[in-house]
Formats: structure tokens, sequence, C-alpha cells
């Protein structure tokens, strides 16, 4: 199933919208790269529009956690998702996106990257143990 990201809509009133042209192919979309905390460091290459390559994390382990009292930027394991506003669901999953809040060995930080798109985590801590 391809995911089309155009507008094919029904207008407020109900009426139908008349296509002006046919779907393009740089229009299409994708599922989301949905980041799972893992065992391993995982990453998936996927070409992008003009044969770029985007790299996004399916497992991660580690979070690059910045401490912004002394500004130090620290490779630290995860320990556990606490919370994932984003969606209830990926709380129980484990599936990590920006906003979600993770346990590490040096405290609850802040996801502050899109660790799908991206290709990286990087965080921010709220609170040291």
């Amino acid at each position: 199933m391809s995911y089309y990201q155009g507008n094919d809509l029904r207008k407020i009133t109900g009426g139908k919208k008349k296509p002006f042209r046919k779907k393009r192919k740089y229009e299409l979309g994708r599922p989301p790269t949905e980041t799972k905390l893992g065992s391993r460091d995982e990453r998936k290459a996927r070409r992008v529009r003009g044969g770029n390559v985007k790299f996004g994390l399916k497992e991660v382990v580690y979070a690059n956690v910045v401490d912004k009292e002394t500004g130090e930027v620290k490779k630290v394991k995860i320990l556990d998702l606490v919370e994932n506003p984003a969606n209830p669901d990926y709380t129980r999953r484990k599936i990590i996106t920006k906003g979600a809040i993770i346990k590490t060995e040096i405290g609850n930080a802040i996801v502050t990257s899109r660790p799908g798109q991206d290709g990286v985590l990087n965080a921010v801590l709220i609170k040291s143990e």
C-alpha cells in the first residue's frame, strides 16, 4: 500500500474536489520508522528525493545526553522509556520519538532529535539521579 501525501479529500461542504493532475512519484510518502528500545544500535538507510540517502534508527541502545548545567555531552545507555506523550501506545511498545522521556544511566532525559528521521538520538537531561 502506498502513502499518498497529496490532498485528495473532499470540500468542507462535502462536494468532491476535481484533481488538476495525476499523482506524482515524489508525492509518495512512506510509513514512519518507529525507533524501538532494543539490544543494539541499528540504522536503516533509504533513498530519498534527488538520490540522497536518509538514515533512520530502527533500534537504539545509547543516547547523546547533554547536561545543561555543566554543558557537557555524554553517550549514555538507555535503561527504559518512562513516557511518550506522542502516543500512549508508543509507551507500551517502547517506541522512542521526539519529546519522549527516557531513563538513562545519569537520570531522566527528554528526546530532542527525531531518531526515525535523523538517525541519531539526542536528549537533554531533565533530572539527575
